[in-house]
């Protein structure tokens, strides 16, 4: 017999409030919470980590709505797997953009740090502040030229 949880045991055991569960659930994100005979949310391990990849997912930026269209895609069964997995590679190239975005600020955020050690060392203001360069930037953050109308 698979091993069942109360709200309140899979609150405990995700680290998840009862309120996030109950609100996963009400956004249609939570897929085939029973009930038992007293009307109470009956959990399993794979809702245990159905929360785990819909924590994932929005912490990743997906929208909620996506989150939605993906529960939905599931709940269809075997007839959605390549549209599950087309947008979840679409997810992963969005976050690793992300991920590249970060690395840069990282950069940038590491030569103001040593820019003011180098500073607090010498005594000096260092002749050159950090930049990053236009080119190191993702095109959609890049400064565009305006047209004129």
């Amino acid at each position: 017999m698979p091993t069942t949880y109360r709200i309140g045991e899979l609150a405990a055991l995700t680290g998840r409030s009862i309120d996030a569960i109950r609100w996963y659930e009400a956004q249609g994100l939570i897929p085939g919470v029973q009930r038992d005979d007293g009307g109470r949310r009956v959990y399993d391990e794979l809702h245990v980590g159905w929360l785990e990849l819909m924590d994932r997912l929005r912490r990743t930026g997906m929208s909620i709505a996506e989150m939605r269209r993906y529960t939905v895609l599931v709940k269809q069964g075997r007839s959605s797997l390549a549209q599950r997995q087309e947008m979840l590679r679409a997810h992963r190239a969005r976050v690793e953009d992300t991920i590249a975005e970060w690395k840069q600020a990282l950069k940038l955020i590491d030569g103001k740090i040593d820019f003011y050690g180098e500073w607090m060392s010498s005594g000096h203001r260092p002749r050159t502040t950090p930049s990053i360069r236009s080119a190191a930037l993702p095109e959609r953050l890049r400064k565009r030229p305006r047209k004129s109308a």
